[in-house]
């Protein structure tokens, strides 16, 4: 007979991973379809290949580890990267099983979000692709070339993301839709 707590993860209605070092160590039917992967491929990758970029993984990390840390759970919303390159908005939530350590070994449940964070509605579907570019790490010529536009066109998209979104740089535009 199959083990009862393998099952239920297995076949548990959300999305379930468990991760050492920010590394997949096993992950459920319904995390992987929402990634688009075989369970089997995800096994052994970094969280890394989830995201929108290196970057956005490296700040996701130094912004929630402290935060987990004491309590040993953590929950954001965030934009990952399916493995076809489509980014998603999702509701994340984690649980640490040694607090002072919660790289250690993790488990985190993922949840695809059907609408996005409030400030994100209020994007024009231009500006969100900016700023999934943005999350991505591009620049305003890599992004202009990507959605063939001019370079100042992005940059009047950029200032007015961060005017509409009250910030002041695209490190707080990400930090506020991210």
């Amino acid at each position: 007979m199959t083990h009862l707590p393998d099952i239920a993860f297995e076949l548990a209605p959300v999305a379930l991973c468990v991760t050492q070092q920010r590394v997949i160590a096993a992950c459920n039917a319904a995390f992987a379809a929402l990634f688009g992967v075989d369970a089997a491929a995800l096994t052994g990758r970094s969280m890394a290949t989830l995201y929108p970029s290196a970057v956005e993984f490296r700040r996701t990390g130094e912004r929630g580890y402290p935060r987990m840390q004491g309590r040993g759970r953590y929950h954001d919303e965030r934009l990952m990267r399916r493995d076809d390159g489509e980014l998603i908005w999702c509701r994340v939530s984690g649980q640490a099983l040694d607090p002072s350590a919660p790289a250690r070994l993790a488990v985190w449940m993922f949840e695809a979000l059907a609408h996005p964070p409030q400030p994100v509605a209020t994007l024009s579907p231009r500006e969100r692709e900016v700023v999934a570019l943005l999350a991505q790490g591009q620049s305003s010529k890599q992004i202009a070339r990507s959605l063939a536009l001019s370079p100042r066109t992005v940059e009047m998209h950029r200032g007015r993301l961060l005017h509409k979104l009250g910030v002041r740089s695209t490190a707080q535009l990400l930090a506020k839709l991210l």
